[in-house]
């Protein structure tokens, strides 16, 4: 059997197209060892130092955050999931996590599709992964609505209005 990783970069040929995902394999892969993670936390909390750094997008149409967070946060959030977490929940069948935080001393239920997930990380072992999320189709926007036929004609004279009316009074001085 040959080996062909001297010939193919360097040989001059182009690397073949590859007629099996494996970039999409490997990402699942890779995702299955954050789902791992984060079911073990749940189970049995995070031993020792470690802690996860968990990205996701907030647009995402199954993602339920608070209003208030997905005002400050529009598209993407990162949480922290250390020490002070409640209720981590993975359910792999439904492709959905769930986890109880505090935002400002406000708890909150985050409940968060697996596959909003852009990033993770374990800080304490230098352990992260990026994946690739699909951008959320945009509502279609709404047709504007058409102007009344019977809309009334502009005046033909510029109109002056007094501003009198909106201006603040002074008390009068004693």
């Amino acid at each position: 059997m040959e080996d062909d990783t001297d010939k193919g970069q360097g040989g001059g040929k182009p690397p073949m197209e590859s007629l099996l995902p494996y970039d999409e394999w490997h990402e699942q892969a890779q995702r299955h060892v954050v789902v791992q993670a984060l079911k073990h936390a749940g189970e049995h909390g995070l031993p020792g130092e470690h802690h996860f750094y968990l990205t996701f997008r907030t647009d995402h149409p199954q993602t339920v955050v608070p209003a208030r967070l997905r005002a400050q946060y529009p598209h993407e959030m990162t949480i922290v999931l250390q020490h002070q977490f409640w209720d981590l929940v993975v359910d792999e069948a439904a492709g959905m996590m769930s986890v109880g935080l505090s935002f400002g001393g406000v708890p909150s239920t985050l409940r968060i599709p697996l596959a909003a997930i852009t990033a993770f990380a374990d800080p304490y072992v230098r352990y992260g992964l990026r994946f690739h999320v699909e951008e959320p189709e945009a509502p279609p926007e709404p047709e504007p609505e058409p102007e009344p036929e019977t809309a009334p004609p502009p005046p033909s004279e510029p109109q002056v209005v007094s501003l009198d009316a909106f201006r603040r009074r002074t008390p009068p001085k004693e």
